[in-house]
């Protein structure tokens, strides 16, 4: 709790700094936001943070454990101890970034109104899901694009229903007719994820 409190201190006393970050030099605003990653780390090493573009109701600053669930912990506490300060919104894990995504890694681009997906089993861990994911030029030994597609769901889903619920993933090239092979629409995933749990609580 005291690391916690020393990182919201050090934040208090750079709020002003913070709050008006874009009107900094480039310089001073590199600095600025090197310092708060740093504190972050002397919080809990392996925590990164994600500030969102301001808005007229403030900034969002979201709190990522990069899917490491062992640090998951650091960042609930982190965000329940968090001061009401105005201007900021602080969210735990990266959120949810809707459907009929564009998302670019590395020299990769996945486009989600063109992959699909079906369900795996996962035998030795029935609380956890299996996807196929079906996507075109698909690429199973390059590990780019592995992670691209995991980066794709991640923001489909969430950080933390990606990093609790895909218990395994592998890609597969697209079939000429996805639904006659048993594949979805992944912008569907996010609605079958929420009946998959629904179903895994019963």
């Amino acid at each position: 709790m005291e690391k916690t409190q020393t990182f919201w201190q050090w934040f208090q006393d750079h709020n002003e700094q913070l709050v008006m970050l874009n009107d900094l030099g480039e310089q001073e605003r590199t600095a600025l936001e090197e310092a708060l990653q740093q504190q972050l780390t002397l919080y809990c090493d392996g925590l990164t943070y994600e500030m969102g573009a301001p808005t007229a109701n403030g900034r969002t600053l979201t709190f990522t454990a990069e899917g490491d669930t062992d640090l998951f912990r650091y960042v609930v506490e982190l965000v329940d101890n968090a001061p009401d300060l105005d201007w900021w919104e602080f969210v735990a894990f990266k959120q949810p970034m809707g459907t009929e995504l564009k998302v670019r890694f590395d020299r990769y681009t996945f486009e989600t109104r063109k992959m699909y997906f079906e369900q795996l089993e996962c035998a030795e861990e029935p609380d956890m899901l299996g996807l196929r994911i079906a996507v075109e030029g698909s690429k199973p030994d390059d590990e780019d694009f592995q992670v691209g597609v995991y980066v794709t769901l991640e923001a489909l889903l969430g950080e933390f229903d990606c990093a609790t619920l895909l218990g395994y993933v592998e890609t597969v090239p697209l079939p000429a007719e996805p639904f006659k092979s048993g594949f979805q629409e992944l912008d569907e995933l996010p609605k079958f994820v929420e009946w998959f749990k629904q179903k895994r609580d019963e």
